[in-house]
């Protein structure tokens, strides 16, 4: 297949083009500046520059490929506008959707187990919760499944709170950053609210798996670890920092984990039953709390 991914030079992105290569696929890689066109061409992957906002470069290598994952999203940090990043990624499905609009080809799209309804074991049947950042992120799945009336094969794949791995930028270096800037390792209440987990390597096997035989109108759930408790996170970077770890809450709780706290005490188990059923996608790489006992989170 030829294939046409957004995001492809970022963390889970980079292990995407790498897997769909090494299965004998064709990748083109959409790229918005000349480090990120030398990234893909470094890879091996094809470059095609252009950038979200711009529709026509989005059609253009669509309309060149057999199929396309869309992985390119403005993430969470004190100065993201994620109100307008939703709107963004809408635009972006919207535009490679007309694409591909009756032609049957697969249109994947990355979403999240964060909008699921919290405090019990989300499926991949379970619509967006009813929150304000639920639904914004919702609305792209709603986009993205629509065309599956449309003559596309079009999926969305949910990553879960933690994707880890050599080279992660997510929640859990933002953690061990905290603890070394605090001289603690803390966790929120009682630390059991649970955090879904999965390493870039299995995810970048779903997403394959997804684009060659996702069947249309599918969510998919890339979860390898269903429920991580947080506390157990914090005892792993208290133990390799020889830091102590104790509970925050409350005032102390947000002035420890600043706009990260909404995320940090959220509990958001996930289940991937459903997707290992459709696809027969195993994950191999070791989980989170192991990935964390190898140290390199800690070099």
């Amino acid at each position: 297949m030829r294939v046409f991914v957004t995001g492809g030079t970022g963390f889970v992105g980079s292990a995407v083009v790498r897997e769909l290569i090494d299965a004998g696929h064709q990748v083109t890689g959409l790229a918005r500046s000349d480090a990120g066109a030398a990234a893909l061409t470094a890879a091996g992957a094809g470059v095609h520059r252009g950038a979200l906002e711009d529709a026509a470069s989005l059609r253009s290598g669509a309309d060149a490929s057999d199929g396309v994952i869309h992985l390119a999203f403005d993430n969470m940090s004190e100065t993201t506008d994620f109100a307008a990043s939703c709107q963004a990624d809408r635009f972006a499905i919207e535009a490679l959707g007309e694409a591909l609009a009756g032609s049957g080809r697969p249109l994947v799209v990355t979403s999240g187990t964060g909008l699921l309804p919290p405090g019990r074991l989300g499926t991949e049947q379970d619509e967006p919760d009813t929150t304000p950042f639920a639904a914004l992120r919702g609305a792209s799945e709603a986009v993205a499944l629509a065309f599956a009336g449309r003559g596309v094969r079009a999926s969305v794949l949910r990553l879960p709170f933690s994707v880890h791995g050599t080279g992660d930028r997510g929640f859990v270096p933002a953690l061990i950053g905290f603890a070394r800037n605090a001289g603690v390792a803390a966790y929120p209440g009682d630390g059991a609210n649970r955090w879904p987990a999965v390493h870039r390597l299995d995810a970048a096997n779903l997403f394959r798996l997804a684009v060659e035989a996702a069947p249309a109108g599918t969510r998919l759930h890339a979860v390898a670890d269903e429920g991580v408790p947080v506390r157990d996170i914090a005892e792993v970077i208290g133990r390799h920092l020889s830091v102590p770890v104790k509970s925050v809450t409350g005032t102390e709780a947000e002035g420890y984990f600043g706009f990260l706290t909404h995320f940090v005490t959220m509990d958001g188990p996930a289940s991937s039953a459903l997707t290992r059923e459709r696809t027969g996608w195993q994950p191999v790489q070791p989980g989170l709390i192991p990935d964390l006992d190898k140290g390199h989170y800690f070099d």
